[in-house]
């Protein structure tokens, strides 16, 4: 919390993000676990025991089924092969909206193989789904059993969707830049329908769980090259600066999750309000480098990164050791709000090898040698 606050700290943080992040159970015999390979317990083990835990957690729960309005929702789940499909249908007066995941029992994602909505009168249905059939409960109680399960090695941190997270996600992605860009009379009210649940939501919970972290996520849908910086400012500035101030008139503190390309949006980042930023990837992910968002926005920001997961489980050892030694060499440089030693993402294969629990090893090391120097 010291660093979250910009105080003066003894080292830099160091944190796996979902790894530590979310509570992993390799003793979970769940077939779709990946974790409960043996090569994970290891990794586990050391983002439990050595690293600085950012547990992160979701404070709303979905309780939608049918209402008296006409709206239904169902979701049906299938196992074929090595694979499981979960089917959603929303059924709003006559029409009907159908979406289609899959997951893996290998991977650690899920696959968006149909979206919700794909046409102009699928988004007229969505419009006129009434307010309680979109609105989530708020739920606190995982969030305090997560502060009570991690004592004093780590902090929780509120998991939470922006309005356009809310929006964009159910498009395909080439449907929703297409919409976004060319169809804002239909777009615009997506958002102002997300928006009054969104900003609730966040009220509420900011006000019950005051002075912890959030990470707020859904900005990168709006950043290069997905949508021109002028569209940030209409679509992400405009609706999640709402959340943010939620957050801060409670005491709490608002980091931004955006990955890629950062140049053109860090000015509205700040503008509104935002005091923390992950995972500021370097190039060629990204396309500025940590040292530059130090210098220019490091009395703003808590800057959380800038290491790349592929980088983890690809660089052998002694060159992923000089990645580890220049994001600390710039995170840490000047005058600074703080920072945390993070990676982008973390593996989401049913193995971890040797090397790839090697580089998280150094990560560790290094952060906790470094206020030594």
């Amino acid at each position: 919390m010291l660093t979250v606050k910009g105080a003066a700290v003894d080292r830099p943080a160091v944190s796996f993000y979902e790894i530590g992040g979310w509570r992993l159970d390799p003793d979970d015999p769940d077939p779709y676990n990946v974790c409960n390979d043996p090569s994970w317990r290891p990794l586990i083990a050391l983002a439990e025991q050595e690293t600085d835990l950012i547990r992160m957690v979701k404070p709303v729960r979905r309780t939608r089924s049918c209402l008296g309005s006409g709206a239904c929702f169902a979701v049906e789940t299938r196992e074929e092969g090595n694979a499981r499909f979960t089917r959603t249908r929303v059924t709003v007066g006559a029409a009907t909206l159908t979406s289609l995941d899959r997951r893996d029992r290998d991977v650690a994602t899920t696959w968006n193989l149909e979206h919700l909505l794909k046409t102009e009168e699928d988004i007229a249905a969505y419009l006129q789904l009434p307010d309680e059939a979109l609105a989530d409960a708020v739920d606190l109680n995982p969030l305090l059993a997560a502060e009570a399960e991690v004592g004093d090695r780590g902090i929780v941190m509120v998991d939470f969707r922006d309005p356009l997270y809310r929006v964009a996600s159910l498009f395909s992605m080439e449907d929703y830049t297409v919409l976004a860009m060319t169809r804002p009379d239909l777009f615009q009210p997506l958002l102002e329908q997300a928006a009054r649940h969104a900003w609730a939501e966040a009220e509420q919970v900011a006000a019950a769980f005051p002075g912890r972290l959030w990470r707020i996520v859904g900005s990168e849908y709006a950043s290069e090259p997905f949508l021109p910086p002028a569209l940030y400012a209409d679509y992400w500035l405009r609706y999640t600066a709402p959340v943010i101030a939620s957050v801060l008139r409670h005491g709490g503190f608002p980091r931004v999750h955006s990955h890629g390309r950062l140049r053109h949006i860090l000015p509205l980042i700040c503008e509104a309000g935002a005091v923390g930023l992950d995972p500021v990837e370097p190039p060629p992910q990204g396309d500025v480098a940590l040292g530059d968002v130090r210098r220019e926005y490091g009395q703003r920001l808590v800057l959380f990164g800038n290491i790349e997961a592929a980088d983890i489980e690809s660089l052998p050892p002694a060159a992923f050791e000089r990645k580890v030694e220049q994001a600390l060499r710039e995170g840490t440089q000047g005058e600074g709000r703080g920072f945390v030693l993070m990676p982008s993402a973390c593996p989401y294969g049913r193995s971890i090898s040797a090397d790839t629990l090697r580089n998280y090893e150094t990560m560790v090391r290094l952060a906790q040698a470094w206020g030594a120097r």
